[in-house]
C-alpha cells in the first residue's frame, strides 16, 4: 500500500503564494493547491494604471503558476490548526472543508476607507484591491476631465496614484501629514519636483489630514474644506483577519508571527509568507520585493520538513524602493540593508525605466520559477537584515 500524495494548501495567489506554489512544484509526489478568490494573478504595483484605464492589471495563471498546482476559485473562511482543516467560503470543493498536510499563509494585504473617519467608507475609494481599482476606474470615466480629484495619503501608492492621474490630464490635490515618509530628503525632493511638474497640488502636515469625506468634498483637520469629486484613499494597509480569528498568533495589525524560517509560532505545519506574515514581530515593507522571496523561503521550510530536515533561517533582500511618477518619469530610492533609505536616488526617464523592468521582471521571476522550480536565487541568510516595516504609509 502506498503513502498518501503530501496535500499541501498555498492560501493567496499573490506574489508571495504563486512563488510558494512554484517552488513546492520541485517535488512531483506533492499534491499543491493554491486558494484564491479571483481566477487571475493580479499586478498590484499596476493598480494606479488600472485606475486610469492604460493597464488591466491582471496576468493569466497558466503565465505564471506551474502546471502542476491546482487552482481553486475561493476564499478560505477559517483555519483549524489542530485539524489541519480549512473552511471554505463557497462550499464547493467537497462540502465546506478542505484538508491539508502543509499549510502556507500567504493571504497578502488590502485596504479600506476607515471607519473611524467619517464618510471616508460611503464616499472614498480605496485602491489596493484590483475591484477597489477597478471600482475607481468605472468613477473616474463618469467625471469631467478638469474636475477635483483628492488622493489621501503620500506613501508610494499615493504618490503613484497622484501621479498617473494628473498625467492623464486630471486637477489632482495630495493630502497627507507627509509627502514619501519612507524616502530620503533628496529622494523625496525628486518626487515632489515631479508632481509639481504634472501639476499636482500637495498639501501636507498635521493639518492636512482628512477628518471627513463626503460625495464632493473632504474636510482637514485644519478646517480646510477642499472639493474633490472622486477621493481616492491609499493611506496604509491592513490584512485579513483570518490568522487572528483561526486562533493564530498574531502581531497588532493580524500578520501572522512567524520565526526566521517563516513558521508559524503555533503550529510547524503552518508556514507565513508576503505582506500577511511577520517573521519574529519585525514584518518586511509591504511589497512584491519581499514578497517574491519570502514565498520561496516559506516553500523551501515546507520541503526540508517534508525531507526530514531542520529548515534554515534566511533573510530578504531589500535594497530599493521603486516609484512610478506617470509613464515618463520615476525614482528609484536607495535602501540600506535595514530598509531605511540612503541620500541616493535615480530620477527622471531612468527613474521610469527601471521601475517598468521591475514590472515586468516580478512577472519574468515567477514564470521562471513556474516553468524551473528551484530556480529563482535571491535569499541571504542566515542574519536578519531587514528592520521592522512602516506600519500604515502606503508602501507597496
Amino acid at each position: 500500500m502506498t503513502d498518501p500524495q503530501p496535500r499541501v494548501v498555498v492560501i493567496g495567489g499573490g506574489y508571495a503564494g504563486v512563488m510558494a506554489a512554484n517552488r513546492l512544484a520541485s517535488r512531483d509526489d506533492l499534491a499543491v493547491t493554491l486558494v484564491n478568490p479571483r481566477p487571475q494573478f493580479v499586478e498590484r504595483i499596476r493598480l494606479h494604471q488600472l485606475a486610469v484605464g492604460n493597464d488591466d492589471a491582471v496576468v493569466p495563471y497558466d503565465r505564471v503558476l506551474n502546471g502542476g498546482v491546482r487552482v481553486l476559485v475561493d476564499s478560505v473562511t477559517r483555519i483549524d490548526a489542530a485539524a489541519r482543516t480549512l473552511t471554505l467560503a463557497s462550499g464547493l470543493e467537497s462540502g465546506t472543508v478542505l484538508d491539508y498536510d502543509y499549510l502556507v499563509y500567504a493571504a497578502g494585504s488590502t485596504g479600506a476607507a476607515p471607519a473611524a473617519v467619517p464618510g471616508a467608507a460611503e464616499f472614498a475609494y480605496p485602491i489596493s484591491e484590483w475591484e477597489q481599482a477597478d471600482a475607481l476606474r468605472h468613477r473616474l470615466a463618469d467625471v469631467a476631465l478638469p474636475a477635483p480629484i483628492v488622493v489621501v495619503g503620500a506613501g508610494l501608492t499615493g504618490i503613484e496614484t497622484a501621479a498617473e492621474l494628473a498625467e492623464a490630464g486630471r486637477s489632482v490635490t495630495l493630502v497627507s501629514t507627509q509627502i514619501g515618509p519612507s524616502l530620503s530628503r533628496p529622494g523625496r525632493r525628486s518626487v515632489t519636483t515631479r508632481l509639481n511638474k504634472l501639476g499636482v497640488t500637495m498639501l501636507e502636515g498635521e493639518g492636512a489630514s482628512v477628518t471627513a469625506v463626503g460625495p464632493d468634498h473632504v474636510v482637514l483637520a485644519d478646517g480646510r474644506r477642499l472639493r474633490s469629486a472622486a477621493t481616492v484613499w491609499s493611506a496604509g494597509f491592513g490584512v485579513p483577519a483570518l490568522a487572528t480569528i483561526s486562533g493564530l498568533t498574531t502581531d497588532g495589525m493580524g500578520r501572522l508571527v512567524t520565526d526566521e524560517t517563516c513558521t508559524s509560532v503555533d503550529d510547524d505545519r503552518i508556514v507565513g509568507a508576503g505582506d500577511a506574515a511577520a517573521p519574529s514581530r519585525q514584518p518586511y515593507r509591504m511589497s512584491c520585493q519581499a514578497s517574491l522571496p519570502m514565498g520561496v523561503l516559506a516553500a523551501d521550510t515546507v520541503l526540508a520538513r517534508l525531507a526530514g530536515e531542520q529548515p534554515a533561517p534566511r533573510s530578504v533582500p531589500m535594497t530599493a524602493q521603486c516609484i512610478s511618477l506617470g509613464r515618463d518619469a520615476g525614482t528609484l530610492q536607495l535602501q540600506r540593508k535595514n530598509d531605511t533609505p540612503v541620500p541616493v536616488y535615480i530620477g527622471g526617464r531612468a527613474g521610469a525605466f527601471i521601475k517598468e523592468q521591475v514590472c515586468r521582471w516580478t512577472v519574468k521571476w515567477m514564470a521562471g520559477e513556474a516553468a524551473e522550480p528551484g530556480s529563482y536565487r535571491s535569499l541571504k541568510g542566515p542574519e536578519r537584515i531587514a528592520g521592522p516595516a512602516p506600519e500604515a504609509v502606503g508602501s507597496r
